[in-house]
């Protein structure tokens, strides 16, 4: 018999793993569940309050019902509302929560070796909707045999995934490697583009002590990292972008004083002073650590990315986006042919800065409007300002008649 390959040693660890995790689990069994409490996670803990979980629990809040939030997070510096509890995403707490809560809310995977009860509800709301990164099975050959397993074994657990879009409801089985209710809601992270820009837009610019009438360029790519068949890496990666051509475009184009917000990943933002931007402008401000990215949208006048989902939220507002993506050929082979064409979507694309300049220039509002609203009833999205009042309504209707919530799921 051969030696195992690294992979498979590091699988047998991992299903190791798994076991005593779920065994630990069974014997917290003799925890009753709390009916009134719901666990939120984003981002396996390292997020903080974001993403379509924070706007769920926004409208829990809202409603004062008697609810105990509980939120698992690995920085315990992360900033909360009153009404939400922060708890240490260690296992032991992990487990114990978990365990004892009615209902769990999360926008990623959990723990491998976690278990669920008969008597809760995981509604998973994933962290990218419309999005350009294959994901599950769409990576092929590039979907590493452990995330394949975390996947699915998540999968199982999962009572309801939310959508917003005919496009995602039919992808979903593939993507995430489930085969039970997808349920059709809009993102409660998109609430907040309907719902409160306005406020948003100035709350954001007092944060940061700009001026009122100043204007946004958001730049947010995506992470890079190593491959994910081992341990997660992040590089230090100039951008290549001529923030000062694209500033002085944007001026030209749609006038105004414009300043650059800065929405690295935060780990790799972390180092930046260490290795400092070579390419950095006057105006520029580091919003990296910010929880939401898309508080930070709402507040912003066009965004710049390369294959980030934000670019489909934002059209919600039909905020111009311009992609810039130098690396496509090398990012589709280490990751995996895109979900969609580039060159198919209402955003205007460049490889290099002379397109990207060129791309602001010849920007047209009613045509990209037009394209936005084609691409919206083509592939049947729904954001309305609602999700999260449905998520919670249908939380609620589970929490007190579950007879209701099947219902809604029929009818979705």
């Amino acid at each position: 018999m051969g030696r195992l390959s690294i992979e498979e040693r590091y699988i047998r660890k991992r299903k190791r793993e798994c076991i005593r995790t779920s065994m630990f689990y069974y014997l917290l069994r003799i925890f009753p569940i709390h009916k009134d409490k719901i666990v939120f996670t984003t981002f396996e803990g390292d997020g903080g309050y974001c993403c379509n979980p924070r706007y769920i629990a926004e409208e829990l809040l809202k409603r004062n019902e008697e609810f105990e939030i509980i939120w698992l997070v690995n920085n315990m510096e992360r900033q909360f509302p009153s009404g939400i509890k922060k708890v240490k995403n260690n296992f032991l707490n992990r487990a114990y929560h978990l365990s004892t809560a009615k209902v769990w809310i999360d926008n990623s995977r959990k723990a491998y070796g976690t278990v669920k009860r008969k008597k809760q509800l995981y509604i998973q709301t994933w962290h990218a909707a419309l999005e350009f990164k294959p994901v599950g099975k769409f990576r092929g050959k590039l979907f590493p045999r452990i995330a394949y397993m975390v996947s699915e074994y998540d999968s199982r657990l999962i009572d309801y995934v939310t959508s917003n879009s005919d496009w995602c409801t039919r992808l979903y089985p593939e993507m995430l490697l489930y085969s039970g209710d997808i349920i059709k809601t809009g993102s409660p992270r998109c609430d907040i583009f309907i719902n409160k820009r306005n406020d948003t837009y100035k709350s954001v610019r007092e944060r940061y002590g700009v001026p009122q009438d100043i204007k946004i360029a958001l730049f947010a790519p995506t992470f890079r990292g190593g491959s994910q068949k081992g341990n997660r890496q992040v590089f230090i990666e100039e951008p290549t972008i001529d923030f000062k051509q694209m500033v002085d475009a944007l001026g030209r184009k749609f006038g105004g004083t414009w300043y650059v917000f800065l929405r690295l990943h935060p780990q790799l933002a972390a180092q930046l002073d260490k290795y400092p931007l070579k390419n950095k402008v006057a105006n520029m401000i580091d919003v990296s650590q910010a929880d939401d990215m898309n508080e930070l949208a709402a507040a912003s006048d066009i965004l710049i990315t390369d294959y980030s989902s934000s670019a489909f939220d934002v059209i919600n507002m039909y905020m111009p986006v311009f992609i810039y993506a130098d690396d496509l050929n090398q990012y589709t082979e280490e990751r995996g042919k895109l979900m969609w064409d580039m060159y198919s979507l209402p955003f205007s694309v460049a490889v290099n800065n002379d397109e990207l300049i060129e791309n602001i220039e010849a920007f047209e509002e009613e045509e990209y409007r037009n394209k936005i609203d084609d691409f919206s009833q083509e592939h049947g999205v729904l954001e309305d300002g609602h999700a999260s009042e449905r998520i919670v309504e249908w939380i609620e209707k589970y929490l007190y008649n579950k007879k209701a919530i099947k219902s809604m799921v029929r009818n979705s």
